[in-house]
């Protein structure tokens, strides 16, 4: 027996990164369901919504690990920690993410912090809210007269203190449509960027706040217009941004949202 083999025999349990999709519970994978049903324990995110929360095992231990911005629960650290602490003694540990545990959901970092601690770990995929919150709104991302390439951004980054990882002038050309996710708390600096790279004022700007949730908003307008707007209404956070032509359907589709 190797030295790795004598690691992984320290823990019982397996972790299983899971996608708890954007809010709507029909739209959790099967496997994702099962697995809650039978869990030993849960942490979850703060924007799983309580529809899939329901779905776990009353017998599972549940913990709130949930990060929104401004209200940190636990440390990116603390929780991965927690996570190689309960799959010593429990046979399934879930990590409930919104949407999808690899974009934008660290799933990643999670995932290597277990490997590198001798765990075994599986990611089950969840629908991401860039695509479920748009097409709940009636907005395809691609459309064979606007659109045939969509890039998917983040927009979480602290303007000003430092140079911006994201180079929004090769997003402003690279697709003709943008999905920024976390982007709502720095809209009028990547606004500015994107018309600074060069996209016309009237581009079609679609907020969407808790998509695919019965409380689902839409905020519809222009790169000229939208900071304004959002001002005016007091639109806030959790909420994607869709950018481009195909905002345009959202008046024509909108009325097909599922029920």
């Amino acid at each position: 027996m190797n030295r790795t083999e004598k690691q992984e025999n320290k823990y019982l349990g397996k972790v299983y990164l899971v996608g708890a999709g954007p809010g709507d519970p029909g739209l959790i994978t099967l496997k994702a369901k099962g697995l809650l049903e039978c869990a030993d324990v849960v942490i979850y995110d703060a924007l799983v919504s309580p529809a899939i929360l329901a779905m776990i095992n009353p017998q599972a231990e549940q913990i709130n690990a949930g990060k929104r911005a401004g209200r940190h629960s636990l440390l990116q650290s603390e929780t991965t920690q927690l996570l190689i602490e309960k799959a010593q003694d429990n046979a399934i540990v879930v990590r409930l993410k919104g949407g999808d545990p690899f974009i934008f959901g660290r799933g990643g970092e999670e995932m290597e912090e277990l490997v590198k601690a001798g765990i075994s770990t599986e990611v089950v995929p969840g629908i991401t809210s860039g695509i479920a919150a748009a097409a709940y709104s009636g907005i395809p991302l691609t459309h064979r007269l606007y659109s045939s390439s969509v890039t998917f951004v983040t927009g979480h980054e602290a303007a000003g203190k430092y140079r911006p990882q994201v180079n929004w002038s090769a997003i402003a050309h690279g697709s003709e449509t943008i999905v920024i996710y976390m982007g709502i708390h720095n809209l009028p600096y990547i606004v500015e960027e994107l018309i600074t790279a060069g996209l016309n004022l009237e581009t079609p700007i679609a907020l969407v706040r808790w998509g695919t949730r019965p409380e689902q908003e839409e905020l519809i307008g222009t790169l000229k217009t939208i900071v304004t707007q959002v001002e005016e209404t007091g639109f806030s956070a959790p909420a994607i941004a869709v950018i481009g032509q195909v905002v345009n359907m959202h008046s024509i589709l909108s009325g097909c949202r599922p029920v």
